[in-house]
């Protein structure tokens, strides 16, 4: 098989699977790990596919958004995800100002979050603040401002923002589109760059949650530099070479192990 013929067919494999491990380049192609890696490498330096630490990934559209028919309560949770909220709960402590994005990773942070002591708590999503009324040693606050009608009921309008101005947080846990050493965080839409980007100018502790297919990505909206967080979490699929990057602009990076 002429190497172009095999670079054709990883990319079939990752258009239907939506992956691809070194491994399984190895077993079907009969080719050294070498072989494997320089294959995933000059295919991306093609920009058609995105490297991680065991293989590669599909190149997400610039402008990807998320399904908007999205059960929020009962979606399934990949073990990176988990892995990534169990950390970031972790780091709440008694009476910290909490804010959690609205974001799929702060639905799976609910069960992971302290319940042994009090704290408070702030959400722009209607559906998040559902779940959290029952609970005994948290005081909520949710934004103000125009529901988005779609799973996560995110508020992140004007009306949000000039909530968020008039707050300051000892920690706050975002995630979004996609990282980049050079470009930086960025996300879908201006409504929600500008809420992130007020939130994360009012927190003390400014956390980053990202799975390891967000590592290396450029969304269509720039919202900070890199270097505006002090941790990324990620997990261990990340692409390492640029967690490096990422590193040397000041960011403590986080690699949670796989469950």
């Amino acid at each position: 098989m002429f190497i172009e013929e095999r670079h054709q067919e990883i990319l079939n494999i990752i258009k239907i699977n939506g992956r691809i491990s070194i491994g399984d380049i190895q077993e079907k192609f009969d080719v050294s790990v070498e072989s494997a890696r320089r294959d995933l490498r000059m295919l991306e330096e093609k920009g058609l596919l995105k490297r991680t630490y065991g293989g590669a990934i599909q190149v997400s559209q610039v402008n990807t958004l998320p399904p908007r028919h999205r059960d929020m309560k009962d979606m399934d949770v990949y073990n990176n995800y988990d892995a990534i909220a169990k950390k970031a709960a972790s780091m709440i402590k008694e009476n910290d100002v909490v804010y959690i994005t609205s974001g799929s990773l702060g639905f799976i942070m609910l069960k992971h979050l302290p319940k042994n002591f009090k704290y408070i708590l702030v959400v722009n999503s209607a559906t998040l603040a559902d779940e959290l009324k029952y609970w005994d040693n948290v005081t909520v606050y949710i934004t103000g401002g125009k529901m988005r009608m779609h799973g996560t009921t995110s508020l992140v309008d004007s009306f949000a923002v000039a909530f968020v101005k008039n707050m300051h947080f000892d920690i706050c846990f975002i995630t979004g589109a996609g990282i980049d050493a050079e470009f930086g965080f960025s996300n879908g839409t201006d409504e929600t760059a500008c809420f992130q980007r007020t939130v994360i100018q009012n927190s003390r502790q400014k956390i980053l949650m990202l799975p390891n297919q967000k590592i290396g990505v450029k969304a269509f909206i720039k919202v900070c530099d890199a270097d505006c967080f002090d941790t990324l979490i990620t997990d261990w699929d990340a692409v390492e070479d640029e967690l490096m990057k990422i590193e040397e602009k000041g960011v403590n990076v986080i690699v949670v192990d796989e469950q």
